[in-house]
């Protein structure tokens, strides 16, 4: 089924964060290395990307808890799965392939097992792609401003041999996520167009952005009105916001997507800010009477939770969404 009729239908359920599921099994290094990287001299703990190659069952497990819980979407396990990202690791191009290539394999046989028991419910599988770890239209250092880490055209590259592994793996669509630099966001899709009109097929995408502050600003000092405007060239799928502020604090900013967005939108925030010890405390009760004010007032289509959501609080999400309609696309269109 087209995911596409499926939004016009009900309010589709992203999953929930990977990095707290991870977290839950109390890892070592061990954990991250396999007889090829046993003697790899640099530190690997902490690289969640490569759980994907080392322990494919813990991945496997976070995925099947996410449908379980009433997700359509679940994400691949590659937010850092590019050579930017990866060069902290020390880890080079081959890696990056077989993390974003095992990586989709890996969701799309749990979505794939998940739709088989009920094809009514199909389950589709996004292949993450985060921000990297270098900005491409702001100076790391203070002392001199026009000082770039990076080129767009090392971005595309990067981005470009992420998306080959991620759609041979068996991704349904790109998820080009928690934008705070919307420079980088556009080699992504620079990439990804460019890739589409050498293969001839093309995939959906989704691109959703961070607000940083109270400014209502990503990073990159864009309002989400230019936000958009950056992007909307694109023949999108969705886009929409997730990360740094909980759902409170976003409700402004998305209501700004609604009116304007020609595409669908979707929203997938924290759970709430982290405390003094970097853990959320929102329970999943909690965020859900928050996330439901998205859906009375008709502001999105794909909804879910990042960092510090859980599996129940994707169900408590999922649960409160199918009881209300998904927004109108045609109503943004008009305005």
């Amino acid at each position: 089924m087209n995911i596409k009729d499926l939004l016009n239908k009900r309010i589709l359920i992203l999953d929930g964060a990977m990095g707290t599921m991870i977290q839950r099994y109390k890892l070592d290094e061990n954990d991250f290395r396999n007889e090829e990287l046993i003697n790899h001299p640099h530190p690997l703990k902490g690289n969640n990307d490569l759980l994907s190659i080392t322990r494919p069952d813990i991945i496997k497990a976070i995925h099947a808890q996410y449908f379980d819980a009433g997700a359509d979407i679940i994400e691949t396990n590659t937010f850092s799965g590019t050579t930017i990202a990866q060069a902290d690791y020390h880890l080079g191009e081959d890696w990056v392939w077989k993390i974003n290539y095992e990586s989709a394999k890996i969701a799309r046989e749990v979505a794939d097992s998940y739709t088989a028991k009920n094809p009514d419910k199909p389950r589709f599988v996004a292949g993450s792609m985060g921000p990297t770890t270098k900005l491409s239209s702001m100076s790391p250092d203070v002392n001199n401003p026009g000082f770039r880490a990076i080129t767009f055209d090392e971005l595309t590259h990067a981005f470009k041999w992420q998306i080959k592994g991620l759609l041979a793996g068996g991704a349904d669509l790109l998820l080009i996520e928690t934008i705070t630099d919307t420079l980088n966001a556009k080699a992504a899709l620079y990439a990804a167009q460019e890739l589409f009109e050498e293969t001839g097929k093309t995939y959906p995408i989704m691109i959703s952005g961070t607000i940083t502050d109270a400014s209502g600003r990503t990073l990159s000092g864009q309002t989400t009105e230019a936000f958009l405007t950056s992007l909307r060239h694109v023949p999108l799928l969705s886009i929409g916001l997730n990360c740094a502020l909980g759902a409170n604090a976003l409700r402004p900013y998305l209501q700004v997507l609604a009116n304007t967005a020609p595409f669908y939108v979707s929203a997938y925030p924290n759970a709430g800010l982290p405390n003094e010890m970097g853990q959320y405390d929102e329970s999943p009760e909690f965020m859900t009477r928050q996330v439901e004010e998205f859906c009375k007032e008709g502001l999105v289509n794909i909804l879910g939770g990042c960092c510090g959501t859980t599996p129940e609080h994707i169900k408590a999400i999922a649960e409160m969404a199918a009881k209300y309609q998904p927004r109108k696309l045609e109503m943004a269109t008009a305005n």
